[in-house]
């Protein structure tokens, strides 16, 4: 019997990694799909695959491994939500949060561990990134927490930890395989990926996935204060940001949405908010307003309701659509900006 450490993982292999292996094993192409179910099903061993002819799951034991997250500790907010820590092969954490909604379940997954972005008030790049995740762990956060759950998960947003455009190709490999028709078959349109501003590849994502939502973390409407707030301001200035973001409604004639948190004292002021009216009018857009989550490492705080109130009627007065979004989580630090990458062994859930 082959050691577990010298075993190819299997998930890794993209559908012609994984056609080329059983190729070189004799076995017809459909062979591919039929294994391919049976992970999208959870499968852990090659040997659970019944309709898999039993001379090739030991084939298969023998040279592939299929590894999958553990499910360290889940937190039950008050409101329903389920925050994840999900352990991955190589002892590191990620956290995904699982929300639900009238029209279905969402679940927020996490693109890398650690995030690079240092974003000052977000929780997620306390201690800078130490890695990106592969596709086949960003599709298991999904089949673990579904699984998991019980629930169907009918969205996805790519709000977690990490910014998911400096993970660009497992980042487009997990779409492919997520919405892969015989396995989970999960629409485009309910997919929604956010990322802080990297400009070439807001191009380069209209091209790829142009019915996939995008979501742009702006939290600022002036260029000096978004810098403070976003280093990657200073690559990626608001202009430059602008100009993608139009570019990107134009070719695929989807509404863009802005991300925008409140920050009293920072970025909530009537001329903060007349600012970024003036900055979004006319474009194809929605403005997602978000009372900042507090964070322990940080002096923010967040605006009051009745700033966001009126922060929010001032666009739509000025025709800039806009909401205020619901805050779920926020008890077990789900909420967005709250999720952090941990380590640790196994906990009792």
């Amino acid at each position: 019997m082959s050691d577990q450490n010298t075993k190819i993982n299997f998930k890794k292999l993209d559908q012609s990694g994984r056609l080329e292996a059983l190729a070189a094993l004799g076995q017809p192409s459909f062979r591919e799909k039929q294994i391919s179910e049976w992970i999208y099903r959870g499968a852990e061993s090659f040997k659970d695959m019944t309709n898999i002819p039993g001379a090739l799951r030991e084939k298969l034991d023998e040279a592939y491994s299929l590894p999958s997250l553990c499910v360290r500790t889940v937190q039950q907010s008050s409101d329903g939500t389920r925050k994840y820590l999900l352990g991955l092969p190589d002892g590191n954490s990620v956290e995904c949060v699982l929300m639900r909604y009238e029209y279905g379940n969402s679940l927020c997954i996490s693109t890398q561990v650690g995030c690079a972005m240092g974003c000052s008030f977000c929780a997620s790049t306390l201690g800078g990134k130490l890695r990106d995740l592969e596709a086949w762990e960003m599709l298991d956060e999904y089949l673990v927490c579904g699984k998991d759950s019980g629930l169907r998960i009918s969205h996805i947003v790519l709000m977690g930890i990490g910014e998911p455009f400096d993970n660009y190709d497992n980042l487009c490999e997990f779409l492919r395989r997520v919405h892969w028709p015989p396995g989970e078959g999960l629409s485009f349109r309910n997919i929604t990926v956010s990322t802080c501003g990297i400009v070439p590849k807001i191009r380069r994502f209209a091209e790829d996935f142009p019915q996939v939502n995008l979501a742009i973390s702006l939290h600022a409407a002036d260029q000096a204060e978004r810098e403070a707030l976003m280093p990657v301001a200073k690559a990626y200035p608001l202009e430059e940001l602008l100009a993608a973001c139009k570019e990107h409604t134009e070719k695929t004639g989807r509404r863009m949405s802005f991300e925008y948190t409140l920050i009293s004292g920072k970025n909530d002021s009537p001329e903060d908010a007349k600012r970024l009216a003036s900055l979004l009018r006319g474009m194809l857009c929605h403005v997602n307003l978000i009372r900042l989550n507090p964070v322990a490492e940080t002096d923010y705080e967040s605006s009051d309701r009745s700033r966001a109130l009126q922060f929010r009627d001032y666009l739509e007065s000025h025709g800039v659509p806009a909401s205020i979004r619901r805050t779920l989580g926020q008890d077990i630090d789900a909420a967005c900006g709250q999720l952090r990458k941990k380590q640790g062994g196994a906990q009792a859930k």
